[in-house]
């Protein structure tokens, strides 16, 4: 054992006992992932909606490509930049937290707050995602979905207090879902590893 692990730390890494309390937990990330899956679909709702509103000029919430019909040239350019500046109004006044992909912040939130996450993220983070990627921004729903997930494990966590690493346990079972509400399509996800669980 390296002479910078402290033992008490090592001896809880290496406690694999299974205790009637991770029944508990289990019931918990069942239905943070439930939750989670509800809060990718209405997301990938939202963006459609805000496409179809910008690009199309109607109200649906199909997920539609921009680039497949032709469009103004001012509405290609100034769209993007609508939406950064109500994107940049949300981060300042709302949270600084929905300035990133989504992953890196979930992944600080784990390794630095405790697995803490503010519940205004959980509302700021598909919102403003939604803007992005409805105006025309060159980014995915795959981050925003995981970081939503995460907030709500989190939160789950955090209203029960629950300890460090079983808010953990919860943040990374709302990204688990991701496999099936973002990327069905591929085979396997729900065995894959996990973006954002550290190394011990």
């Amino acid at each position: 054992m390296p002479d910078h692990v402290p033992p008490g730390r090592a001896a809880h890494l290496g406690d694999f006992a299974v205790h009637p309390r991770m029944v508990l937990i289990a019931g918990f990330a069942v239905f943070v992932g439930a939750a989670s899956a509800v809060a990718a679909f209405g997301l990938l709702k939202l963006i459609g909606l805000i496409t179809n509103l910008v690009f199309s000029q109607r109200v649906a919430t199909d997920l539609v490509a921009p680039g497949a019909q032709q469009h103004p040239w001012w509405l290609v350019v100034l769209a993007p930049a609508f939406g950064g500046l109500v994107i940049g109004v949300m981060a300042r006044y709302g949270s600084e937290k929905i300035r990133g992909h989504g992953m890196p912040e979930a992944i600080e939130a784990i390794l630095t707050g405790g697995s803490r996450v503010a519940p205004r993220v959980a509302v700021l983070k598909p919102v403003s995602s939604a803007v992005s990627i409805g105006t025309g921004g060159p980014f995915g729903a795959e981050g925003p979905i995981i970081m939503t997930g995460g907030a709500i494990g989190s939160i789950l966590a955090q209203l029960l207090k629950l300890s460090a690493d079983e808010r953990k346990t919860l943040l990374v079972a709302g990204d688990i879902m991701r496999c099936s509400a973002d990327a069905p399509a591929r085979t396997g996800n729900a065995a894959e590893p996990c973006p954002l669980c550290p190394p011990p």
